[in-house]
């Protein structure tokens, strides 16, 4: 039997370490991050590749060149991304090109290069998005137009492969009990009370249901909620 291939995006993060080791009991994942500390700690993990990359850097300047190998990908996930608050009033244009180029651009152009490889597999492409996506709140206009950015991309795609046997999913958590809430957090002044978001294994659970789809559907959008909503930054 081949062995099932996957791709995570943004695995030093506290959604894309969930979804590497949820994957990796049936895959051999490639964990693509940034945190060589964290990475190291991944690569413990039976069937584990950690990847130490700048997306951004590498992928963007046309010297990307660690999944080369692959010519099957049986799951790609799109995980990396920035978020910070910004107004209108206060963002600059290195405050958008910066959201854009992480949250867009590199999940785009990633895709389009493994794009062979995710046909021959007759693989799925999920897009981790945000509750920003559908709905923008005062003070992070940036973060959330990349993310409704990035719903459009994963729609256009999904169409566009349609005789391709590519599926495309996008997953959209609210606030998740991570590193990044906690500096948006703190950002907007707020307080931090964990047991209000949802813990990374639910958003890796979600990706999980897409990934098991039966061969004549895809799961196109998942939202995935905590169980108390409160006004929040997602």
């Amino acid at each position: 039997m081949t062995e099932r291939i996957a791709v995570v995006t943004g695995a030093t993060g506290g959604i894309g370490r969930t979804i590497v080791a949820d994957l990796a009991r049936d895959h051999h994942v490639y964990a693509l991050g940034r945190n060589a500390e964290k990475l190291a700690e991944l690569a413990e993990l039976d069937r584990v590749t950690a990847v130490e990359c700048d997306l951004v850097g590498e992928l963007l300047e046309g010297s990307f060149s660690a999944l080369d190998e692959l010519t099957r990908i049986d799951v790609l996930v799109n995980a990396a991304a920035i978020a910070e608050r910004r107004s209108v009033e206060e963002a600059s244009v290195a405050d958008w090109r910066s959201h854009l180029d992480t949250n867009v651009v590199v999940p785009a152009e990633l895709t389009r290069r493994l794009l062979p490889a995710l046909r021959e597999a007759e693989g799925l492409a999920v897009f981790i998005n945000s509750g920003a996506g559908r709905g923008a709140y005062p003070g992070n206009a940036v973060y959330a137009a990349t993310k409704h950015a990035l719903y459009a991309l994963a729609d256009a795609l999904r169409k566009e492969e349609a005789n391709g046997g590519v599926r495309v999913t996008s997953v959209a958590p609210g606030p998740v009990d991570t590193p990044m809430l906690q500096g948006l957090t703190a950002s907007a002044g707020g307080d931090y009370s964990p047991e209000h978001y949802i813990v990374p294994e639910e958003v890796a659970a979600a990706v999980r249901t897409a990934v098991d789809a039966g061969p004549s559907t895809q799961i196109t959008d998942i939202s995935v909620r905590p169980r108390v909503e409160l006004a929040d930054l997602r």
